[in-house]
């Protein structure tokens, strides 16, 4: 007899547990694993820290309450640390792995962020937030504590000051710290207007490498740092990267691997390595290997390799890279993306995201066979109506005069036949590819169990293709990448996939996408705009990052051209638009500001008659869709649905430029 299925709904995001980080026992044997969930009685997230063995049953090893995270291991295997904020600030807590409750060790003087073992086993180097004055304005007067005031102004002196997800940041730092374990002392390694990003303790315990943010005017570039393990003796190793991330030290202290940006707004990030005796620093691969997530990079045992998650057109690849020559090998491949990863000795382990599968873990040996999973848990997915996600290729313009082709995700329920109504999905970036993660694209399981189908299209701009892919579409925002997507439409209309009933969404890049489309066609019936960048030029000002991203995004990087801006913007054209536009944002949102949509609430709502709402959600970052309060996503998710479903069953009113075009 069939097995009967129930169909997905908005409700789903309450029972999803999401495998977010992977940290590997010195053993081999087994990896600590961070799951989140929500509480849905407080509407906000617990997560805990889960033992996976690679044989043998999983054993939870933290129940909150709040959240545990960053599970880190001791040399010998004895105790696991990890940061938590059962106590109200995050702080280090550790686990004796024989038993016995996880204990608080210290207080630092503001939220822990990260953690490393010393070698000994008996101290961590973490990094912790540090409050200081604005009107300090970097420098260190004799009182060092911050004046109490009954306002507290927020001054602005250097660039960035806000951060989307954490507002206003000149009244803190975060510094380097050293914790004793068994009393609980700290001392402070670091000390400067700067923040500390990310960092790596040697092997021998004996220096520190970091990477931090730039003095002075301009702070968003980050460099490659090493100092003492007291933290004195503290250089710079590099100097001509916009972005460094985490540093790893090899086994044998040869070399500090690290992730890195060129150019200021670039998002395609590479693997580089630093020798330590000449300081001299190399690129691994060529400048289409694009690391997937920094947090990936790992060592081989011998320090002659480094294995870590390179994103792929579109999809993720575990991969083996030599230090010697750049030799690359493909390990683990498949069309899906993955979350999170760690070497497990010689097992791999790591998350798989797939919108055919919920969130897990999986192990395999290093030549990829023999897959299996390390956990369940998410098993009422089961009884879910199977969605079939498979890869489409188009054929589509290439904005340069001739056609390419290009590839998306297709989502259907299995077993439907089309034509079906169809939502045009665009990711943000747009140096990105449509990410496949459940908490953040719930709708798209809903719609599909509804008789939809869903596209996400990695059109030109995207990431994962080759830099010449995504750098082309630089100066040419919506000019080039809305042709594709609607040429890809054609296709499917023209193959029997899709009907007439077609809606668009997107959120960022996407939101920009999908504003541009709305004043340049009628093709969409429905559209939903989320945290846009809906006006370039003020988008510059207004963002945390516009000021450097946006030249480069326009292919201006010397300068901000604020004519191409303006002329590239959809607050230039959305006063054409007919297609009934829902516009959806985080009120606290610095990434986009939520400036971006009034303008072209505003300015929508004023044109005409076309159908349009806009949803403020107070207290709410850029992440809102996946990150934000579960109760938001849960409204987020409804009204897209509900958005696109009415609207979607009937033609808007024809679009001037199309009308002009018809009696041209």
């Amino acid at each position: 007899m069939a097995r009967m299925s129930k169909a997905f709904t908005v409700e789903d995001l309450y029972l999803h547990q999401k495998a977010t980080e992977l940290s590997s026992a010195p053993a081999g044997d087994a990896v600590a694993c961070t799951v989140r969930s929500v509480d849905r009685e407080k509407d906000g997230y617990v997560s805990c820290i889960w033992l996976l063995p690679l044989e043998g049953e999983p054993r939870q090893l933290t129940r909150g309450p709040g959240k545990d995270n960053t599970p880190r291991w001791s040399a010998d295997g004895s105790q696991l640390a990890f940061i938590s904020d059962r106590g109200g600030s995050p702080r280090v807590h550790v686990l004796q792995l024989q038993g016995g409750e996880a204990a608080p060790c210290g207080e630092l003087p503001g939220a822990v962020s990260d953690l490393r073992w010393m070698p000994d086993g008996k101290s961590v180097v973490v990094t912790a937030s540090v409050t200081v004055d604005p009107d300090w304005r970097g420098e260190r007067p004799a009182r060092r504590e911050p004046r109490q005031r009954k306002v507290q102004p927020e001054v602005a002196w250097k660039l960035p000051y806000k951060s989307d997800g954490m507002g206003y940041m000149l009244a803190r730092e975060i510094h380097l710290f050293r914790l004793d374990l068994a009393g609980g002392e700290h001392r402070q390694l670091t000390d400067g207007p700067f923040d500390v990003l990310a960092f790596d303790v040697s092997p021998d315990g004996r220096h520190l490498a970091y990477g931090r943010t730039r003095e002075g005017r301009f702070a968003h570039r980050t460099d490659l740092w090493i100092s003492d393990a007291d933290g004195r003796h503290a250089r710079q190793l590099t100097h001509d990267f916009a972005t460094v991330m985490s540093p790893v030290w090899s086994p044998d202290g040869r070399w500090i691997a690290f992730s890195a940006t060129g150019a200021e707004g670039d998002a395609q990030t590479n693997l580089h390595v630093l020798e330590l005796a000449t300081g001299k620093t190399r690129r691994l691969g060529d400048a289409d290997l694009q690391v997937a997530d920094p947090l990936s990079v790992h060592w081989s045992a011998d320090s002659s390799r480094l294995l870590l998650v390179r994103q792929h057109r579109g999809r993720h690849q575990v991969v083996r890279i030599a230090v010697a020559d750049g030799k690359l090998e493909e390990l683990v491949s498949g069309n899906r993306q993955l979350g999170a990863f760690a070497p497990a000795g010689e097992t791999l382990c790591f998350v798989v995201d797939h919108p055919s599968l919920p969130s897990d873990v999986y192990a395999c040996p290093p030549d990829g066979s023999g897959e299996r999973a390390l956990s369940d848990f998410n098993p009422w997915w089961k009884e879910r109506t199977p969605i079939l996600a498979e890869t489409w290729e188009f054929q589509v313009p290439d904005g340069k005069g001739g056609t390419e082709a290009i590839e998306g995700w297709l989502l259907r329920a299995e077993g439907a036949s089309g034509p079906l109504p169809l939502l045009n999905d665009v990711h943000g970036g747009p140096a990105a590819y449509a990410l496949l993660d459940f908490d953040t694209n719930v709708f798209w399981q809903v719609l599909c169990a509804q008789g939809w189908a869903v596209l996400a299209l990695n059109a030109v701009g995207s990431a994962s293709y080759g830099r010449e892919f995504c750098e082309r579409l630089a100066g040419h925002w919506g000019e080039y990448d809305l042709p594709q997507h609607l040429a890809a439409i054609r296709q499917l209309q023209e193959e029997g996939v899709c009907d007439e009933r077609v809606a668009i969404s997107g959120k960022s890049y996407g939101g920009y996408l999908s504003g541009w489309a709305i004043g340049h066609c009628s093709l969409f019936r429905a559209a939903v705009v989320m945290a846009p960048v809906g006006n370039i030029e003020t988008h510059y000002g207004t963002s945390d990052g516009g000021y450097y991203a946006d030249p480069y995004y326009m292919g201006t990087e010397d300068q901000f051209d604020r004519k191409l801006a303006k002329s590239l913007s959809p607050m230039a054209h959305v006063e054409k638009a007919t297609t009934p536009t829902l516009f959806m944002q985080g009120a606290n949102d610095e990434r986009c500001p939520k400036c971006q949509s009034e303008e072209l609430f505003v300015s929508l709502m004023r044109a005409g008659t076309t159908p349009t709402e806009m949803v403020l959600y107070p207290g709410e970052d850029h992440h809102f869709l996946g990150e934000g309060t579960p109760s938001v996503r849960e409204d987020a998710a409804r009204r897209i649905i509900e958005w696109v479903s009415r609207h979607v069953q009937h033609a808007p009113a024809p679009h001037p430029e199309e009308t002009a075009r018809s009696h041209g």
